[in-house]
């Protein structure tokens, strides 16, 4: 089994920045990927970034250039840092991993394992 849990989120002023963090444990060979999603009341949920093994990154075009992804490969962590929020940027956010699982001495590739999500608000 595989565990991300988020931290991070909550209520920031147009303008603000807050920073996203999602940790993952359990039953893992490797990381792939991770990145981060969200989904706004009444939208479908959409990519926001992703970071891959070799560290290139990818952005959806509306947050390029105000938010940065990372990761520390020896944590399992992946962070979002976000600048110049907007009201539009006001979603629930989820993490997700692209990984290798074990399970015994099996091993699983290319599953896919998702946060519960986190809380963006920002308020003009």
């Amino acid at each position: 089994q595989v565990q991300l849990v988020e931290s991070g989120g909550g209520l920031a002023q147009a303008g603000g920045s807050l920073r996203l963090s999602c940790g993952a444990s359990g039953s893992i060979f490797s990381i792939n990927a991770m990145g981060w999603h969200r989904q706004a009341p009444g939208k479908q949920r959409e990519l926001v970034a992703a970071i891959h093994s070799n560290g290139s990154t990818n952005y959806t075009p509306s947050v390029k250039g105000r938010f940065t992804i990372s990761r520390d490969n020896a944590k399992k962590t992946v962070y979002l840092q976000m600048n110049s929020l907007k009201p539009e940027d006001t979603a629930v956010y989820y993490c997700y991993a692209r990984l290798a699982e074990k399970d015994g001495e099996v091993v699983w590739y290319g599953m896919d394992y998702w946060g519960k999500g986190t809380l963006v608000t920002v308020s003009s």
